[in-house]
């Protein structure tokens, strides 16, 4: 038996908070959790809405029912199987939406943030490392930086080197704990990424207070 691939054309869905203007200075790509739908993600960011800050909700390509046959539906970014395909894929998608949204900015360019969740962590940092589109700002929320992805080489542009980092934790996180934040700070240390550190009172969930604190540091950078 021999495994082939073929090349298909695919449609990917996103949500959207805010309009396009001249007035917005932040556009924040927002990358969901596994088990997620991008629409219910992106309530967590209806607390930015302001006419100067744009959120993008992608959603992962892989759609499923969460129990069963029938019920709830929600999506991942890849799963085990065939994930080479799956990142190529996700990351081509991201590249393509970045592009559609940025058409849209004639005559300024706003500061751009790439936050991932819990699985949506693993997929913002595939995105800098293999796509075309970098942010100024990553946020890595509930979430490991991927082991797999390879170090830079020696003499290989770090693409995480003039983007600012911020790892976001709940201290009551029922995925991650001490030594799979060990692993994760080794990780990071070994791909080079300075960070900043933020925890809150919480479990594996967007915290309200943090986002809103980031999001007017991001703001106001001088201040």
């Amino acid at each position: 038996m021999n495994e082939k691939h073929i090349k298909v054309k695919k449609t990917a869905r996103y949500f959207v908070l805010g309009e396009p203007s001249e007035n917005i200075s932040q556009v924040w790509f927002v990358c969901h959790g596994y088990g997620q739908l991008a629409s219910y993600f992106l309530k967590n960011f209806e607390l930015l809405t302001d006419n100067k800050t744009l959120v993008i909700a992608p959603e992962g390509m892989h759609r499923f029912y969460r129990n069963g046959f029938d019920g709830k539906v929600v999506a991942s970014w890849m799963t085990k199987e065939d994930r080479l395909a799956d990142i190529e894929d996700y990351v081509n998608f991201l590249d393509q939406l970045y592009i559609e949204i940025f058409e849209s900015f004639q005559s300024h360019k706003p500061s751009v943030t790439f936050l991932g969740f819990s699985q949506g962590v693993s997929t913002v940092c595939r995105w800098v490392r293999f796509g075309k589109k970098k942010p100024d700002h990553l946020i890595l929320w509930a979430g490991i930086f991927p082991p797999d992805l390879p170090p830079f080489e020696p003499g290989e542009k770090n693409f995480f080197d003039k983007i600012s980092t911020r790892v976001v934790i709940g201290n009551q996180d029922e995925y991650l704990n001490e030594n799979s934040m060990s692993d994760f700070k080794k990780i990071m240390e070994k791909q080079g990424i300075k960070f900043q550190l933020l925890t809150f009172e919480g479990k594996h969930e967007i915290n309200a207070e943090i986002l809103k604190r980031i999001s007017l540091e991001l703001a106001n950078p001088c201040k």
